[in-house]
């Protein structure tokens, strides 16, 4: 794998001796993580570098830590639980300063730690997304592992769930790649929020067994993040 290239803009990139195999599966979620469950909370903001496989997080805790780093991400050359090879460099906050004055994209959201699983919610124009994702030492763990039954669909081999595909779409486009998942997120209607904003609703998806239909409204949002989150 380490002899492995990814390109970036048709420019062949190698990465160094620090680089590590990244395995990760990927799984749609039709509401957040009770509070119970939680065992950690940061609220991350990533920069993408265009042009680059490069990307600047900021991910700040409720107990007022913070970590700054720089990472790069080299795709494998077919989607599966290998997803590529990953090389992170921490950052002070003056380094970071100076990095984050690059023209980037950005986007933002909240991991809830539930082991083994991260759970990110959205925010902006992706609210209504919940992705878990879980990473792993090696093939075989990989393998045999057994999502909860709170995914509703796997989305490993699916690059548009990437944070560097998503950090590019519009609204539309992940509406339509959820409704493929039978995933369909409810429209506010006129310039009041309704309890029925972002509502997600769930079908069964094949290969994942029977799943239970879910909804994310603006009170479980507001009140979840309000026992879970810092301010940003």
């Amino acid at each position: 794998m380490s002899e492995k290239a990814g390109r970036v803009d048709g420019d062949p990139v190698r990465p160094g001796t620090y680089a590590r195999v990244e395995r990760e599966r990927r799984f749609l979620l039709a509401a957040p993580p009770t509070p119970s469950a939680v065992t950690a909370t940061r609220v991350i903001t990533d920069r993408y570098l265009p042009g680059t496989r490069l990307r600047l997080r900021r991910a700040e805790s409720p107990h007022g830590t913070t970590e700054l780093k720089l990472t790069q991400k080299v795709p494998a050359a077919r989607p599966g639980t290998v997803q590529g090879l990953v090389t992170n460099i921490y950052l002070s906050p003056a380094e970071y300063d100076v990095l984050a004055t690059l023209p980037a994209r950005t986007l933002t959201k909240t991991r809830f730690s539930v082991p083994p699983l991260g759970i990110d919610v959205f925010a902006g124009r992706l609210r209504g997304l919940v992705l878990a994702e879980a990473e792993f030492a090696t093939d075989t763990e990989a393998e045999s592992f057994a999502p909860p039954s709170e995914c509703v669909a796997e989305v490993t081999d699916d690059a548009r769930f990437t944070g560097g595909r998503l950090v590019r779409a519009p609204r539309a486009e992940l509406l339509t790649w959820l409704a493929e998942y039978g995933m369909r997120p409810g429209v506010c209607q006129g310039s009041r929020r309704s309890a029925s904003c972002d509502r997600i609703t769930a079908r069964r998806h094949p290969g994942l067994g029977r799943r239970r239909a879910g909804r994310v409204t603006p009170a479980m949002l507001d009140g979840h993040f309000a026992r879970h989150t810092a301010p940003v």
